[in-house]
């Protein structure tokens, strides 16, 4: 063999090894390497807040329902918050049991199912069919609470007299006979249930969901399910069957709930007495409208 082409196999051997080498280094996270010991290991545990006190539906969390705990990260729920100020000051839109993990999905306000409801003890609950006129715009959640105002007017509550004679009753004619009034206060709400989004026509996109900033008037209506007394659900019924119904949502800060029971505490009643046109007239000074007598021109007579 020749001289030359010995020094060039010499000169590849030489080459090969040292690209070898180099490889190695590499692949043992040496220097320039990116794999071995250097790479951040991944951590098994994350901090998790967890409740240490039962958080019924609809109470506001505060700092002593939470304890902050290291859970292994295949254990962890995927929403899971890492810091309680994440949860404190929110309100629970479902019932958080002591050592369940506390997240996003416990205080969401676009939840649109019912499923499976816990009815408070002594209650029942009831459906209550709204728009968004009457239903608040739509924006009412789990665990907030309502008022219902119903409205009678016209042939569902006419005004009569008593012919004294012979106990006869006839209707009076021309008489303003609509009456508006709060019947029940501090229903909470259990769940909500909106119809299934209709499918978009002729290509158009369809309309966002409620409880994502729309503020469209779409004709959006739900069903509402309130916690009731037996008396309640029964007022709740006739005014359905014979009034109009309008729900007002009412501050969480109104109701308190029993240190020891944790029973809900509703606010003193209103009071309110009620609207009529008579009431409008007298007690807020709306003014009664006066016939005015139109005095026309004297017209020329024909000859």
């Amino acid at each position: 063999m020749k001289r030359s082409n010995r020094l060039v196999l010499l000169v590849g051997v030489f080459l090969a090894v040292v690209a070898f080498i180099a490889i190695a280094l590499l692949l043992s996270g040496g220097p320039g390497g990116t794999t071995g010991t250097n790479t951040p290991t991944p951590p098994t545990q994350l901090p998790t807040v967890k409740a240490v006190k039962e958080i019924a539906l609809g109470e506001e969390v505060t700092a002593d329902m939470l304890v902050v705990e290291n859970v292994n990260v295949d254990g962890r729920n995927a929403d899971a918050f890492q810091d309680p100020g994440q949860a404190i000051g929110q309100i629970a839109r479902q019932k958080i049991l002591v050592g369940a993990q506390v997240g996003a999905s416990d205080f969401s306000n676009t939840q649109t199912g019912c499923g499976t409801i816990e009815v408070p003890p002594t209650l029942r609950a009831m459906a209550i069919q709204v728009d968004q006129v009457s239903g608040v715009g739509t924006v009412i959640n789990s665990g907030d609470f309502v008022d219902m105002v119903v409205g009678l007017t016209g042939d569902k509550f006419p005004v009569v007299t008593l012919n004294p004679t012979d106990n006869s009753i006839t209707v009076v004619q021309g008489l303003n006979s609509t009456s508006v009034k709060i019947l029940v206060e501090g229903m909470q709400v259990l769940c909500r249930q909106l119809p299934p989004a209709p499918a978009p026509a002729n290509g158009q996109a369809a309309p966002a969901p409620s409880g994502e900033g729309t503020t469209s008037l779409n004709g959006q209506q739900e069903i509402v399910m309130v916690a009731v007394t037996p008396t309640q659900a029964e007022i709740v019924k006739y005014a359905q069957l014979d009034g109009s119904i309008t729900l007002l949502l009412r501050a969480a800060k109104d109701f308190t709930r029993d240190p020891v029971t944790g029973a809900i505490i509703p606010p003193p009643p209103s009071g309110s007495e009620g609207i009529t046109l008579k009431i409008l007239t007298t007690d807020f000074s709306v003014p009664i409208p006066e016939l005015v007598e139109a005095i026309l021109p004297a017209q020329a007579q024909k000859p």
